[in-house]
């Protein structure tokens, strides 16, 4: 994997450097036309210049606890979600920053149960696909031991209207839409709902065909990627990949990060992240858990990787990611994933960003000193968000918030 070399920065000011383990998302990035696209931990929006990194302008948040943590090109304009006590979604017209229109989730999903980060609603991703936007929503309330989940997928127009609203009593983690199709991925479904991956009639919101790994239990799917006749899917449930034919029939399955016998320890790692081209298949796995309870003194051979498929299902080459992928950018058959913290080893030295081809695997990477969180790719240029971090056993401060402009050299 060769070296992106030195790209370009721009300091995002002051944050709370993050911890051993992750608190969730609270920055966005993207890419489009001339422009860099930059959601902050304060919720403020900026847009830069990509040949002079000059400020092109600035939106600030209406609420003083959301975070930006999603966002997408729409038309002329940005789209951004928040995780806020509004669940706001935020669309801007491209050129001069003016807000077009707003739309408060938690109207739908319903007001926080408290005011603590996991509780707020939660724009999980937003993606566009013709003159709609699709935006994913949730909320997550606690009673107990009890755990419940009230969420809302949306097809919105240029003007803001609602054109249809999918409601469910699961957590949507992902959507992918191609224009036809809307795939959601659904990682836990503790309620009625029991279907891990839907996927609707992009115009009319209609289902088209649901599919589930048919396990016990609340976990199900952890990313969708759409092609041409069905969807590949990253598996909780079984910690499999599946590539899915028309209607949802299973053409393969791959162990990704299956059960495996480490000492005397049985581990796992959930295979978060999905992209699939007609060129080859990735899927990123995240941290390791043992069967036994959270806690585990050894890894998962698979943890924190990146394994690429062939079409057909033949695995084709492994490569570390570092520590946890929060996303991934993704640009036609390349692939790019943000690496932050590894909380068990807790090494520095892995932080950074890695991009690779469905079909070859590594291209290039980037060493950073504090953790990537967010990630955006096109065909010209990456651009990646990094955030400060301490680790709980070692005390020093690493890296600054600041976004990174680079242009990739395949090796």
């Amino acid at each position: 994997m060769s070296d992106a070399g030195e790209p370009c920065a721009v300091e995002l000011g002051e944050v709370t450097p993050a911890r051993s383990r992750h608190a969730g998302r609270r920055s966005a990035v993207e890419l489009r036309d001339e422009l860099l696209v930059v959601g902050t931990a304060a919720g403020d929006v900026l847009a830069y210049d990509r040949s002079t990194l000059d400020e092109r302008w600035s939106a600030e948040t209406r609420s003083e606890s959301a975070s930006v943590v999603s966002a997408a090109s729409f038309g002329d304009g940005v789209a951004v979600g928040e995780r806020g006590p509004e669940g706001r979604i935020r669309v801007y017209d491209a050129a001069t920053g003016e807000r077009r229109w707003t739309y408060d989730t938690a109207a739908d999903v319903g007001t926080p149960q408290k005011e603590s980060r996991f509780f707020l609603p939660f724009v999980a991703d937003v993606a566009s696909g013709g003159d709609r936007l699709y935006v994913a929503a949730r909320r997550y309330e606690r009673d107990g031991d009890r755990r419940s989940f009230s969420s809302a997928v949306y097809a919105f127009d240029v003007e803001g209207e609602a054109v249809w609203t999918y409601e469910t009593d699961a957590s949507p983690i992902s959507i992918d839409a191609d224009g036809r199709r809307l795939g959601i991925a659904y990682n836990r479904c503790p309620g009625a709902h029991q279907h891990g991956l839907v996927v609707l009639d992009a115009e009319t919101g209609e289902v088209r065909w649901e599919w589930d790994p048919g396990t016990d239990g609340q976990r199900r799917v952890g990313d969708v990627s759409l092609v041409d006749d069905g969807a590949v899917v990253a598996s909780h449930g079984d910690y499999r990949g599946y590539r899915l034919g028309r209607g949802g029939a299973e053409e393969w399955r791959v162990d990704v990060a299956t059960p495996t016998t480490v000492g005397d320890e049985t581990l796992y790692a959930y295979p978060n992240h999905a992209h699939a081209t007609s060129e080859g298949v990735v899927f990123v796995t995240g941290n390791t858990y043992s069967t036994e309870g959270r806690e585990t003194e050894s890894l998962h051979p698979r943890e924190h990787t990146a394994v690429g498929y062939t079409p057909d299902g033949e695995r084709a080459w492994t490569a570390s990611v570092g520590g946890f992928a929060s996303e991934l950018g993704t640009a036609g058959g390349r692939v790019a994933v943000p690496g932050a913290q590894h909380f068990r080893t807790r090494d520095a030295d892995v932080h950074g960003l890695r991009l690779f081809g469905t079909d070859a695997g590594p291209e290039t990477s980037l060493e950073t000193d504090g953790v990537v969180t967010a990630v955006a790719l096109d065909g010209e240029a990456f651009a990646a968000v990094e955030e400060p971090v301490v680790y709980h056993d070692d005390g020093a401060e690493r890296g600054t918030y600041r976004v990174l402009l680079g242009t990739e050299e395949r090796a």
